[in-house]
């Protein structure tokens, strides 16, 4: 297995690099070497992984197959290799952070603010990403740790609730003066609604459990981020759901006002997630004992 493994570093560098060449400088190696190394694999496996071309290589169908895993091995080697070398009082390393932008915004920074001045020399990294596919880069090991829309389920991962927070209808001064009393989740269905994109955690949370009480929700807008759909609410294009808790200042100002709903949507979480399998890192340990602190 060692010396596969060996073969495995090469051929996953090849594939980046699509040439012999490229990679054999990339490994201090010669080009014959990695020639061969990369013969010898296939004929190990009994498959052709690459297409040569006039420019280089090509991935076949089977070799993107298994780079895919292979790569992911990899990274998770790196990294425990890495992790090795930080010392335990944080006085070197890295910590990536996975985390969705109204996330990051509204629950992360103050964090991400007193970690660095705690831990000036630790290295953030921070990936935006949907829920599902921060789940994804968390378990190939592009980042030690997601904070995320709850609910997950993945018996892989982790999960520690950091905070909670509450789904809520909000709208604009014009749909304000024609809501009178609080509204059914049919009622509510029969007026303009902006809702998150489809792949959202959140639009797909609020869906399913209106969903439960017999009513299916249409949007007439759909939006990448939590700041369109209080500015879009504002100047009166529909009833936008939005996040309670990250919507204050526009509450609070008297730019929103939240709709009164019969049957409240239950509350869900924001947690931190992190894979089972792997130790954290220094770093990440004492972020996490941070956000659990709160």
């Amino acid at each position: 297995m060692a010396v596969k493994l060996d073969l495995y570093k090469i051929f996953c560098e090849v594939a980046k690099c699509q040439n012999f060449s490229k990679a054999a400088e990339s490994l201090y190696m010669t080009q014959p070497a990695v020639s061969q190394a990369m013969m010898q694999l296939e004929n190990e496996l009994e498959i052709r992984l690459f297409t040569r071309t006039p420019r280089g290589v090509i991935l076949t169908n089977e070799g993107e197959l298994l780079f895919e895993y292979i790569n992911s091995a990899i990274n998770l080697i790196n990294i425990g290799e890495k992790k090795l070398m930080e010392s335990k009082n944080l006085m070197a390393g890295e910590l990536k952070i996975g985390v969705g932008d109204t996330i990051s915004r509204y629950f992360l920074l103050p964090y991400l603010e007193r970690f660095h001045n705690k831990y000036p020399n630790i290295k953030l990294k921070i990936v935006n990403r949907t829920t599902l596919e921060l789940c994804t880069i968390l378990k190939s090991g592009e980042v030690d740790i997601a904070i995320c829309n709850l609910p997950i389920k993945d018996s892989s991962l982790e999960i520690r609730t950091c905070m909670d927070i509450h789904d809520i209808f909000v709208c604009g001064e014009k749909y304000k003066d024609r809501i009178s009393a609080p509204l059914s989740f049919k009622e509510l269905a029969e007026f303009p609604l902006i809702l998150l994109e489809p792949k959202s955690n959140s639009r797909q949370y609020v869906e399913k459990y209106i969903l439960s009480k017999g009513v299916k929700i249409e949007p007439e807008i759909e939006l990448g981020s939590h700041d369109l759909l209080l500015e879009f609410a504002k100047i009166n294009l529909g009833i936008s759901c939005v996040i309670k808790e990250f919507s204050q200042e526009y509450l609070k100002n008297n730019l929103l006002y939240e709709v009164e709903i019969v049957d409240e949507i239950p509350k869900r979480s924001i947690g931190v997630c992190f894979l089972k399998s792997v130790s954290l890192s220094p770093a990440s340990i004492k972020f996490i004992e941070d956000l659990e602190s709160k």
